[in-house]
């Protein structure tokens, strides 16, 4: 299991520096996932919709429109923003979903999770000092802002962020290690509540009104859920590259 809280998930800290082979992954076929690829081909959440009340579904097909330009984030700190959410969900092509943007919006509206840490500064200040940051380190580190960065530069940064080991600059304002945390939180918010995201993990969507059938044997599929490409255990799949 990765421990996301240490960055084990980052191929910086992998055997080689990469991450397990995508091509055991076969191409979507139905519906639309981040980079086309996926374990649940033939699945798209969307074909569920009109089991969903209107209001369910007004906002999941919200999410699926066309994400619109920054607010809470300046146009300095949006290549930093960019390149930081790709590493962390590890969209490295398109299609994306919009975990910039998802971000964006959420603090530019001012919905923050109801509590903090004692000893960090608002979710929204420890945004703009951890954008900052990047880029301070970026440029110590190889003369160039942290977008402009390799994978491999760009990831080991992030690890470090991970693990809590940068230093000076606008990570003395922080508390490392809770930073990465409270951005964390928010970056697998906006992915994971994507329909995109639920194609890729084979997720049923809203049970609302439809509810659920089987609630027997465990691996008895609902009508509406398709079997993955393979029976192969995802964990075991990849095991060795998380450590």
């Amino acid at each position: 299991m990765l421990d996301l809280r240490g960055g084990e998930h980052l191929p910086h800290l992998r055997p080689e520096r990469r991450p397990p082979d995508k091509h055991w992954l076969p191409r979507q076929r139905r519906g639309v996932t981040p980079q086309m690829i996926g374990r649940y081909p033939d699945y798209d959440v969307l074909d569920a919709a009109d089991t969903w009340d209107a209001a369910t579904r007004a906002v999941v097909e919200a999410r699926l429109q066309p994400a619109g330009p920054l607010r809470f984030f300046s146009p300095q700190e949006e290549p930093a923003l960019r390149a930081f959410c790709d590493i962390c969900v590890a969209q490295d092509g398109e299609p994306r979903i919009p975990v910039a943007e998802m971000v964006d919006a959420k603090l530019a509206a001012g919905r923050l999770d109801g509590y903090r840490y004692e000893d960090m500064p608002d979710d929204r200040d420890t945004w703009h000092l951890v954008l900052a940051g990047l880029d301070e380190t970026a440029r110590r580190r190889f003369g160039a802002c942290f977008a402009e960065l390799g994978d491999d530069s760009r990831e080991g940064i992030v690890a470090e962020l991970a693990a809590g080991r940068l230093q000076g600059g606008s990570w003395d304002r922080l508390h490392v290690g809770r930073a990465w945390s409270v951005c964390m939180r928010a970056i697998l918010a906006a992915f994971y509540s994507h329909p995109w995201a639920w194609n890729e993990i084979g997720f049923g969507g809203p049970a609302y009104p439809r509810g659920f059938m089987r609630l027997g044997p465990v691996g008895v599929r609902e009508p509406f859920e398709r079997p993955g490409a393979t029976d192969e255990d995802p964990v075991r799949v990849t095991e060795g590259w998380e450590r």
